[in-house]
């Protein structure tokens, strides 16, 4: 289980990777989940996951040097959610890859996602934003419930703090 960051974006996977900062990646998403977002977001084109390897962890979560310390509160998670021993290994494999590629500080990460979230405002208009923690990488489903509605100035204000975990989050220009 990762963190996985969610983006509805009117524009396409090209355009959204062509913003995207040195070392952040986008992937769409299969077409169940994009339905699932896009009839809460329809004027959206594009579902993808924004990653730091193979999951957004690095855009949420300081990594520690030390893989079993960096892993250590994943490991509660799991157990949480059930997964079995092949599941948590399989999960912990898919973090681990992010550590292969150079490392830089949550700031970093933060400060690039805020930037490309504001350029991406400013190109697209509003998007909506979903940070999930799951074992598979997927998006079963968008919360019930009202979006929380931010500026991409109030984004960039807050790079570190504006994005919560499990809420969606629309962002206008």
């Amino acid at each position: 289980m990762c963190y996985f960051l969610f983006l509805a974006s009117p524009l396409t996977l090209s355009e959204i990777r062509s913003m995207l900062a040195p070392g952040l990646g986008a992937d769409l998403v299969s077409a169940a989940e994009q339905r699932r977002v896009l009839d809460a977001h329809p004027d959206a084109l594009t579902v993808v996951r924004l990653l730091r390897g193979a999951c957004s962890c690095d855009i949420v979560i300081e990594r520690e040097t030390d893989p079993k310390r960096d892993e250590a509160h994943l490991r509660p998670r799991y157990r949480h959610h059930g997964l079995s021993r092949p599941e948590t290994i399989a999960a912990l494999e898919r973090h681990r890859r992010g550590r292969e590629r150079r490392h830089r500080a949550l700031a970093h990460w933060q400060s690039a996602l805020a930037d490309f979230v504001a350029e991406h405002a400013r190109n697209a208009g509003e998007s909506l934003y979903f940070l999930h923690f799951t074992p598979t990488g997927t998006l079963e489903k968008l919360p019930d419930g009202a979006p929380l509605r931010l500026s991409a100035a109030q984004v960039r204000e807050r790079p570190a703090a504006w994005l919560p975990s499990e809420q969606v989050v629309l962002v206008t220009p």
